[in-house]
């Protein structure tokens, strides 16, 4: 559903949310560990989540990636999408049509639109503090292994 950068760029957003809430900033290293993705692949992530103002990174000795507590409360999760992916996941047709509307659908057009909204109103209403505070309590897991 979601290219595989926005996959990497939600588990990150989630890491490094469950890591500031601790007072920890992460690096590159452990993130791409974390989140089982490409360091470079992982850094080109991090600075299209920096410079959305997902996240924030700071350089030098004791620096990383963090997420204040203030933005973890508001950040939603259609904010990570938007910055990767764009709004074609909850706006294009579902069979990938350039031109798909109400006037001239597309075979899937009226049961899509239905998911669509589902999908828009959990991007909406889902922040990135909710996410954390499920694999904080082990509600939710980023890598299968973490069950064991």
């Amino acid at each position: 559903m979601f290219s595989k950068a926005c996959e990497y760029g939600i588990r990150a957003s989630i890491f490094i949310a469950t890591k500031s809430s601790k007072g920890i900033r992460v690096g590159i290293k452990d993130v791409a560990k974390e989140i089982d993705s490409p360091e470079p692949f992982t850094a080109k992530i991090m600075q299209i989540l920096t410079k959305n103002g997902i996240i924030e990174s700071s350089k030098g000795v004791g620096g990383g990636f963090e997420v204040s507590d203030n933005a973890v409360k508001s950040i939603k999760l259609i904010q990570i999408v938007d910055a990767i992916d764009g709004d074609t996941i909850y706006k294009g047709c579902g069979i990938g049509l350039k031109e798909c509307s109400e006037i001239k659908p597309c075979p899937v057009h009226k049961e899509f639109k239905k998911v669509r909204e589902l999908l828009l109103e959990m991007l909406t209403n889902t922040t990135l503090e909710q996410l954390a505070s499920g694999v904080k309590t082990g509600d939710f897991f980023l890598r299968i292994n973490d069950r064991e």
